[in-house]
């Protein structure tokens, strides 16, 4: 079953848009008895459109058999409620597309050099993590904010889960995000993950020196054959920011396969984060 997400209106927006070429819009919304700020409102994503007024429209524009298929499923997830819609008020908009993206995604890699990513946060770490944000003021909104992280890790046990590689700085696991002990539950999660299949969690050690990722932190969103282009995702203190175009993508996969390629290799690092969580335990022992 498809999943429904913000993204599918605007996708499905775009589409019918291509469809309708150089058609006027005043002239195709006169011949199905629409308003022209109907359908522009459709084409913009502003408003679902019902499974009848669809198949009208693609009726109108000569659509084939398959691609009627296709735009009709996401005329139904466009429609759709999505799962993280409760807490929609608590994140801004670029947020909420980066949440509708991730649940898309077949492979997502990240490098981090701040915190262990959201995916593979505990609770209280995540939450430790939110209260520190500059834009966050209200406990209400952090407890929202909080729930929505903790939601987001259910793509990990979807039926196919995404592929992870995760490349940490080393430094991630010396930050004392919450506290010590906060710091060691956290990094024994990390151990448990390294192992799970289809995560690939990687150390970039203090030894590898310079490298392509130190200006920021980023992942790259890759999707089903087919469906969509990879996209680049970087958080900053003002929200997310998307880069989409093909150069940059490639900019930062450049960067990320750098990054991997001076990191520790997967089993080295699990042998790293195994002495961290060691060395935290025998501090918090005292």
């Amino acid at each position: 079953m498809a999943r429904p997400t913000s993204t599918a209106r605007r996708e499905l927006g775009v589409e019918l848009r291509r469809l309708r070429g150089g058609r006027r819009a005043a002239a195709v919304a006169a011949a199905l008895g629409w308003s022209e700020s109907k359908l522009s409102r459709i084409e913009t994503a502003h408003t679902a459109i019902s499974e009848e007024d669809l198949e009208r429209l693609l009726a109108a524009y000569g659509v084939g058999a398959e691609e009627r298929d296709r735009l009709h499923d996401l005329g139904r997830r466009g429609r759709a409620r999505a799962w993280w819609t409760p807490y929609r008020s608590s994140v801004p908009d670029p947020y909420d597309e980066f949440v509708a993206l991730e649940a898309e995604a077949t492979f997502i890699s990240e490098w981090e050099s701040q915190v262990v990513p959201g995916l593979l946060q505990t609770d209280e770490y995540a939450r430790a993590v939110i209260e520190a944000g500059a834009d966050v003021g209200d406990p209400a909104v952090a407890q929202r904010r909080l729930a929505l992280r903790m939601a987001r890790q259910a793509v990990l046990t979807r039926e196919p889960p995404p592929y992870l590689l995760m490349v940490l700085d080393e430094a991630v696991l010396y930050r004392e995000v919450g506290g010590v002990e906060v710091l060691r539950r956290q990094v024994a999660k990390l151990a448990e993950d390294s192992r799970r299949p289809g995560v690939e969690l990687r150390i970039l050690p203090f030894s590898a020196g310079a490298h392509a990722g130190q200006g920021e932190s980023f992942l790259v969103l890759e999707f089903p054959a087919g469906t969509r282009n990879p996209i680049v995702h970087c958080e900053g203190l003002m929200g997310g920011l998307f880069r989409v175009t093909e150069v940059e993508v490639e900019i930062y996969r450049d960067a990320l396969a750098d990054l991997r390629e001076r990191s520790l290799p997967a089993e080295d690092s699990r042998t790293v984060i195994a002495e961290r969580e060691e060395a935290l335990r025998s501090a918090t022992a005292w």
